[in-house]
This record gives C-alpha cells, sequence and structure tokens, in this order.
C-alpha cells in the first residue's frame, strides 16, 4: 500500500480510503465491520464518513454509519493506527438539527455527536461536506447567484473549527464538494486571520467526472490541498455492470432510482467505450477505472466503497495495478471525444 501525505498535517494516508456511506443501509453492522476488518488488513488506514450517513438519506438512518465505525473501534482497538474522517452536514437536510449550518453552534452540536457515535475522543480530518452559500454542487451546472441565499461567512465556519481543534476534538480540516473559490478563500483566511488551513477537498473524480482538473488540481499540486476522490467508479457505473439498461438485484441504481447522475445516454456512450479499453487489454474494468485515479498526481487517497467483500476485493487489488501508457492513451481519446459526461 501506498502513503501518502496529508496536506501540511503531518499524517500520512494509504492511497485508498475505505468510504463507509452503505453501512446502516445496504451493510448490517456485522457487514460494516467484516469490510473494515478487511480493509485494515490489506493497508488501508484512511476510513472515511459523515454524520449524515448512511446514503439515500433519511431520519430513521441518519448517525448509523458513524455508529458502526464506534462499535468496530471499540471492539478492535485500534483507534491510533486509523485516520478517520468524517464530515458536516450542509444546508438543506431538515432532519439533522432542524437544518444544519457552518456556525459556531451547529459545529460544536455536529462534533460532539459524531465523537459520541464513533467512541472516540479525537477527529483526525473534519470536512464540510458542502458548501453553505449557493453555489454548484451534485452535478449543478449554469452557476447564477442567489440574492436571498442566506450564507454563513466562511470566517465565522472557521473561527469555529479552530476552537475544535484547540480543544483536540479534530486535528485538521477539510472541505469537500467545493469550488476554487472556496478553497482559494479558506486558505487566504487561514493565512491571513491564523485560523485551520484545509489539509484537503473531496469531490467527485472519475473517467465520467474529470471536472476537478479544470481549476482545482493547480491548486492541490501548489497549495498542497490534495484530493480525495470520491464516486472513482461513478456509483459502480464504471464498472459495466448498468450497460444496456441491466439492473443487478442489489446494485445502488437498482435499489435507488434517485441517482441519476451518472445515467445519461452519453454517460452510457463513455462508460462503454472505457469498458471496451479494459476488455481489449485484459482488465478488469472497475480496476482500470480505479487505477487511473490512483495514478493522478493531485490525488491524495482514493475513496472505495462496496456493498459485498467480493467487491472490496476488486477494488483492493487496484492498488497494485499500473495503466500502460497505450491503456492510458485510449482513455484520453475517449476523454477528449466525451469530455466529462456527468460532471
Amino acid at each position: 500500500m501506498e502513503y501518502r501525505p496529508l496536506g501540511d498535517t503531518g499524517l500520512d494516508v494509504s492511497r485508498l480510503c475505505l468510504g463507509t456511506m452503505t453501512f446502516g443501509e445496504q451493510n448490517s453492522e456485522a457487514d460494516a465491520h467484516q469490510q473494515l476488518d478487511r480493509a485494515v488488513a490489506f493497508g488501508i488506514n484512511f476510513i472515511d464518513t459523515a454524520e449524515m450517513y448512511p446514503v439515500p438519506p433519511r431520519a430513521e438512518t441518519q448517525g448509523l454509519t458513524e455508529a458502526y465505525i464506534g462499535t468496530w473501534l471499540k471492539a478492535r482497538g485500534k483507534r491510533n493506527d486509523l485516520i478517520i474522517a468524517t464530515k458536516a452536514a450542509g444546508p438543506r437536510l431538515s432532519h439533522i438539527r432542524g437544518g444544519p449550518r457552518f456556525t459556531r453552534e451547529h459545529l460544536h452540536a455536529a462534533v460532539d455527536a459524531s465523537l459520541a457515535r464513533l467512541q472516540t475522543d479525537y477527529i483526525d480530518l473534519y470536512q464540510l461536506h458542502w458548501p453553505d452559500r449557493s453555489t454548484n454542487t451534485f452535478g449543478k451546472l449554469g452557476y447564477a447567484p442567489d440574492p436571498d441565499e442566506e450564507v454563513t461567512p466562511l470566517e465565522e465556519t472557521l473561527a469555529a473549527l479552530k476552537e475544535l481543534v484547540d480543544a483536540g476534538k479534530i486535528r485538521a480540516i477539510g472541505l469537500s464538494n467545493e469550488t476554487p473559490w472556496g478553497v482559494m478563500r479558506c486558505l487566504h483566511l487561514a493565512e491571513t486571520q491564523g485560523l485551520p488551513r484545509v489539509a484537503s477537498i473531496q469531490n467527485p473524480y472519475s473517467l465520467l467526472n474529470r471536472s476537478f482538473e479544470v481549476g482545482l488540481a493547480e491548486i492541490a499540486h501548489r497549495e498542497n490541498v490534495g484530493l480525495l476522490a470520491y464516486s472513482p467508479l461513478a456509483f459502480g457505473v464504471l464498472s459495466g455492470k448498468y450497460l444496456d439498461g441491466a439492473r443487478p438485484p442489489q446494485g445502488r441504481l437498482t435499489l435507488f432510482e434517485r441517482f441519476q447522475r451518472y445515467t445519461s445516454d452519453v454517460a452510457e456512450e463513455a462508460t462503454r467505450a472505457y469498458v471496451d479499453i479494459a476488455r481489449r487489454h485484459d482488465l478488469d474494468p472497475a480496476q482500470m477505472a480505479l487505477a487511473f485515479v490512483n495514478s493522478r498526481p493531485f490525488l491524495t487517497s482514493n475513496i472505495i466503497g462496496a456493498t459485498t467483500l467480493e467487491q472490496l476485493e476488486s477494488n483492493l487489488a487496484s492498488e497494485s495495478l499500473s495503466l500502460d501508457s497505450t491503456v492510458l492513451e485510449e482513455i484520453e481519446a475517449v476523454h477528449r471525444r466525451i469530455s466529462n459526461p456527468c460532471p
């Protein structure tokens, strides 16, 4: 397993990170513990979760993912060997604190609740799940300012996070679903006001969505704020299992029709092209897609998720897969023809 620095924190994280948003919905507590055991045995030391998980977010299940990780941490006693990341939910989820915001009050309450569920005294990386302002997230295009928006100033948010760092409850902070403006604004405030410096940005990145390269990749490189890539398999689409309208019984897109981000006609065209590349070169399509993400110079960690141990084993195998120049050139040819079909 390769390990990479998490920004300027002094922490080193595995190039593969275990994503957990299925724990509590598609995966039971026993399933979750099995996945955690296998991932750690393989060499993963980085586990990512969020207060809103599992997905899809529901009041009835909210917090179960952190709770399952907490019972595993208590049973295994390996807390100091691991880097645990979680996230504070942004606006629009009314079942969390009546509608979460990134105010001092909300962030202190969110951290305390996560610590209790995780059964730990500290969180290694605490992330803002999506911006507390009107901006493009989760595939939205066509930015239009909202004159009536309610915004929690980033100064207030970072000041609250500083209090939590000073209290020893969190070690480092990160962003998620953020824009170039948001990252640079946070870095500026950290530099000029002595506030915590963001260590990472967790955004979508896959063969179907390389929009991170447009503005954020240079920031990741020059400012040492590396990418934590989520949805590297585009909800499993890049495995090819959904081609031609197929809907495997336990597939996420079969169970939850609300997830349409990676299912357009152009997404299917691009997916077919990438799957064809893999098969021509005797590669597993999912492993090829993950290996591509693993190879990016701006990547800190690639967040893999699975609903079965078989899927997890396949994802873990991508760590040792290196794509040759021919495969990479063919991937780039598809990307030039069908660029970012699922932003």
